[in-house]
């Protein structure tokens, strides 16, 4: 959306879902620190198969990925790894089956989200994104 009212519905669903899915992700991120702690979290992704630095790598997407996302900086840069580490997630949840009330978490929910963080890659900031004139010229419509 390049010519584009701060006031128009479009705008305020796009701050709408690129606030609420930075809150959760920077749950997810800060469960994965506080919770599972970062040696579980990476011993939990080489259980899984995978090296254990793309658990660093993930808390550190979820965590700065989610403070992008509320304070509106490269909302469209920040949601390609999002969505990357997403459809990583319904990958690791596949084998607990559809519903995430499942004992492991089914792959339901990361599979919504991922398509709600591409929605939020279309649309872009919305309204009342924080704009940063050197950002908005690297990055152009990413920004």
């Amino acid at each position: 959306m390049s010519n584009y009212s701060a006031n128009s519905n479009a705008d305020f669903a796009a701050l709408v879902l690129r606030v609420t899915s930075g809150v959760a992700f920077l749950a997810h991120g800060w469960m994965k620190v506080s919770l599972f702690t970062i040696p579980g979290t990476v011993a939990f992704f080489e259980g899984l198969g995978l090296p254990g630095f793309l658990a660093h790598l993930t808390i550190l997407g979820e965590l700065g990925g989610g403070l992008a996302l509320i304070l509106g900086l490269g909302v469209r840069t920040v949601s390609i790894p999002l969505v990357a580490i997403l459809l990583g997630s319904v990958w690791a949840h596949s084998g607990f089956g559809w519903s995430f009330s499942n004992e492991g978490g089914g792959w339901e929910f990361p599979l919504f989200w991922a398509v709600v963080q591409s929605v939020i890659l279309i649309l872009g900031a919305g309204a009342y994104a924080l704009r940063l004139p050197v950002l908005e010229r690297a990055l152009g419509k990413f920004a």
